[in-house]
């Protein structure tokens, strides 16, 4: 299936660095019509959008804390017109064991990865209702499919987020509105540095998702680790479990 771009308004969160910025770049080369450009940092996301400025889309910047209720409301009333939303923003606060974990950073690794998308869908479900196309992209993680040694939380996380994304699609299924499930490895960001593994570039991931939606391919592995795990995890879900558990020696 061939998208308009061009007829297309989407909303990216997490779009000033990493994967999410890179979807944005993409989507403005494929020429979509409009793409809010959100983020919590106001100034990072000005000087995004400044820097991405450029007559064929229209960039609007957004604040946007996706663990606030006050700020989805405030998205929910300034947006009536939506196409693609794209859950991507994302944090990794705990590194270590889960046992030493604090509660305070478990709590904000779940609202970060899975309330605040489950909060922002609701909120945005009547405008991408109007679309004759509209998809959802949840940016998980192969750590959502199999818990990965010292990111405990941040796999439970997005644990909850692939499960909340096979929920809504089951859902959504007969109102035709795309949903997907994006599941990277380690990709070349601020999140993923000091893993000493192949990480593919930003906009190569951003690439391989908007080819994705147009080939309605629902799960999506980007990268070649993703996709050893997954088959891995497929073919012998415990082994999987292993050679992670091996990592801690």
């Amino acid at each position: 299936m061939t998208i308009e771009w061009q007829n297309k308004v989407a909303l990216v969160t997490g779009a000033n660095r990493g994967i999410g910025l890179a979807l944005v770049e993409a989507l403005i080369a494929r020429g979509a019509k409009r793409v809010y450009v959100s983020g919590r940092d106001t100034q990072a996301i000005a000087i995004t959008v400044e820097a991405l400025a450029q007559p064929s889309t229209e960039l609007i910047p957004i604040t946007l804390d996706v663990t606030s209720s006050s700020d989805i409301r405030r998205v929910q009333t300034q947006i009536s017109e939506l196409d693609l939303l794209v859950n991507n923003a994302g944090i990794a606060l705990a590194s270590g064991f889960i046992q030493d974990t604090s509660d305070k950073v478990a709590q904000l690794e779940m609202a970060t990865h899975y309330f605040g998308p489950l909060s922002l869908t609701h909120a945005l479900l009547p405008s991408l209702r109007h679309s004759p196309e509209a998809a959802i992209v949840n940016i998980s993680s192969i750590a959502g499919i199999a818990n990965m040694p010292l990111l405990g939380p941040y796999s439970a996380a997005k644990a909850a987020l692939h499960s909340f994304t096979q929920g809504l699609r089951a859902e959504l299924q007969r109102e035709e509105i795309f949903v997907q499930g994006v599941y990277p490895g380690p990709v070349a960001t601020r999140l993923s540095e000091g893993y000493d593994l192949p990480k593919p570039q930003p906009a190569e991931v951003a690439e391989i998702i908007l080819d994705s939606l147009e080939q309605k391919i629902e799960d999506v592995f980007p990268d070649a680790l993703s996709q050893h795990w997954y088959q891995t995890f497929k073919t012998e879900p415990k082994q999987l479990e292993r050679e992670y558990a091996a990592w801690l020696g």
